[in-house]
């Protein structure tokens, strides 16, 4: 299915019952929708209605020129545009890594469209940019990957040595055909360029309204990006009942390393 939001395409996959509770799956970089693939089955198996995105920039979605038109404000108006396609006023919102910074956004500024908010690897806005000079040391590369041409070239240079030692991604030959094939290493990495410049560090933070729904972070220990005090204090951001969940060992990407702890978190969380 392909959702138009505001003149770019939007590539969805829909599954499960038609009147099952909607629950909205985002992806973050370098991924598309199909870093969901071992969530999807057991959430339809519940009764979920599952809605699975490739973000702008990503997968069959379109990509549109310019580093402005990966701003969060954009991000979260497709995520809009594709809960009005479906008809659904309301949906739980599932993110991970940048899709997990759009969750919040909609849980922030949206909040009659937002059930419940599960964040995975990626705290509050707010959290992340108070989380001190820990957090900073392991964001190095989002420095790095605020100079065009150099990124996209250290990156994808010998194979994707780089790219692959330093994410460590549990999928990453099918994560690089799909780079690759799509043409999303600059669409992705604009996603940094639009929300992290370096000014960001000077500038006073960004201000959101805090989040009214029931909200859960989902931190990995073994996060080679992130660190626990990003997510934890996301608690300060959130009005609604919080609650959070720490995972023992898997990397960035706990969806693939510890799907069975992720699927039965998601399910007891979207339940209660």
């Amino acid at each position: 299915m392909i959702v138009d939001s505001g003149g770019v395409a939007i590539s969805v996959e829909v599954s499960g019952p038609d009147g099952g509770s909607p629950v909205l799956l985002v992806h973050g970089f370098p991924d598309t929708g199909r870093l969901w693939s071992k969530q999807v089955g057991p959430l339809t198996e519940a009764g979920y209605r599952v809605i699975v995105p490739d973000l702008r920039g990503y997968g069959k979605s379109g990509k549109p020129d310019g580093v402005d038109s990966y701003n969060l404000m954009f991000l979260a108006a497709d995520m809009g545009a594709v809960l009005d396609h479906l008809g659904v006023a309301k949906a739980s919102v599932v993110g991970h890594d940048w899709g997990a910074a759009v969750v919040w956004g909609i849980a922030s500024l949206a909040p009659e469209r937002v059930e419940k908010v599960a964040a995975l690897s990626v705290g509050h806005p707010g959290s992340f940019a108070g989380a001190g000079f820990d957090q900073r040391e392991k964001s190095w590369y989002m420095l790095l990957f605020q100079f065009e041409g150099i990124a996209e070239q250290w990156l994808s240079a010998d194979g994707w040595a780089n790219f692959r030692e330093w994410a460590r991604h549990p999928d990453a030959d099918a994560v690089i055909a799909e780079l690759e094939r799509n043409k999303s290493l600059t669409p992705g990495l604009n996603y940094y360029r639009a929300n992290v410049h370096p000014r960001t560090l000077v500038e006073p933070p960004l201000e959101l309204p805090k989040v009214q729904a029931p909200a859960m972070g989902v931190w990995s220990s073994g996060d080679f990006a992130l660190t626990e005090k990003q997510m934890t204090g996301s608690a300060e951001f959130v009005d609604g009942p919080w609650r959070y969940e720490r995972i023992e060992g898997p990397g960035h990407w706990m969806q693939w390393e510890a799907p069975e702890q992720v699927n039965e978190l998601l399910l007891d969380f979207l339940a209660k």
